[in-house]
């Protein structure tokens, strides 16, 4: 049964004459029965959106959406529940989620659950892992931006790409996930770039002004000071995910203990003291080393194998800083 919001929304259109309102309301139609696992329909839907197309709403009547252009699908298997997250952080994503799952009340006054998050903080902290959470949250597909097949070498190309990437998702309740988001988001004001980026940013912003709150679309950054300043208004949430702290890590360390049968044989402030400035991505990178060397040592003293594994990784970001320094 269609959802009684968008028939209101749909009638309202009607007497209006509001084509852009119609087009929207439909498009939500097609997602929410698609989601529904009612494929027939949704495909009428976007049939008769496309064949009753008008010179006013030709670009958002192109519903066609081939994964394989633009973006590549992932299959989420990540929950919030295993990320290690700062209150702030867990709390606003239980919002967004929340709101999300109860739209329809939303709606009911007149009102839209939020639907665009930019993500900050230095690489290997979890940004494109909390996307992968929040689609599974939210029991939708989770689509990542190619920008190879995106950005082109000719005038006008990227633009015209972006344009059909979103106009051929907005029908598709998903999450749409551009990582690096500063390749295509950067700041026009910026004297050493041509005036191609100047509208390729335009275009962009156009286009997620455009986009339906079915479609949950989340960036990521490790250069936000890159980023053009509209763009920061665009999104209505922003978050950012930073190195682990010594609370972060503690519970980093204690889910490290459970794994293994035994203790590790080292406190936890002397793991905290080596381990301290590492991103999530880094330690888990040494979670990983100690389970190999545990798995393939014939000494199972995993006191001695934690120990060994501390000491290569410390000197290698002691070496990795030093490299920095002189650069």
């Amino acid at each position: 049964m269609v959802r009684s919001d968008l028939v209101l929304k749909l009638i309202e259109a009607g007497v209006t004459g509001n084509q852009q309102l119609l087009v929207r309301t439909v498009e939500a139609m097609a997602a929410d029965e698609r989601n529904k696992q009612h494929h027939v329909l949704a495909k009428k839907l976007e049939k008769s959106l496309k064949n009753n197309q008008t010179k006013n709403t030709k670009q958002f009547l192109n519903t066609s959406f081939n994964n394989n252009d633009f973006v590549y699908e992932v299959l989420p298997s990540k929950c919030l529940g295993d990320l290690i997250l700062s209150n702030i952080v867990t709390n606003a994503i239980n919002e967004i989620i929340e709101e999300q799952h109860r739209t329809d009340l939303l709606r009911s006054f007149n009102l839209e659950p939020r639907n665009r998050i930019l993500l900050t903080g230095p690489p290997g902290n979890g940004k494109t892992t909390l996307a992968e959470a929040v689609a599974n949250e939210l029991v939708v597909p989770l689509y990542i931006v190619r920008y190879d097949a995106i950005i082109g070498s000719y005038l006008g190309e990227t633009a015209s790409r972006l344009e059909k990437l979103f106009r051929s998702i907005k029908s598709h309740k998903c999450v749409l996930f551009f990582d690096e988001f500063d390749t295509i988001g950067k700041e026009r004001g910026d004297s050493h770039d041509t005036g191609e980026i100047k509208r390729v940013v335009s275009s962009l912003l156009m286009q997620i002004d455009s986009l339906p709150s079915h479609v949950v679309i989340i960036t990521a950054t490790n250069h936000p000071e890159l980023l053009d300043r509209a763009v920061w208004r665009r999104f209505q949430l922003h978050l950012c995910l930073d190195t682990p702290n010594k609370k972060q890590l503690t519970q980093w360390i204690n889910d490290l203990r459970q794994s293994y049968d035994s203790s590790l044989g080292i406190s936890n402030n002397i793991l905290v003291q080596k381990l301290q400035g590492l991103s999530f991505a880094e330690l888990e990178q040494f979670a990983l080393d100690v389970q190999r060397r545990y798995v393939l040592s014939f000494d199972t003293n995993i006191k001695a194998i934690v120990k060994g594994r501390l000491d290569q990784w410390t000197e290698r970001y002691i070496t990795e800083e030093e490299q920095t320094k002189e650069e």
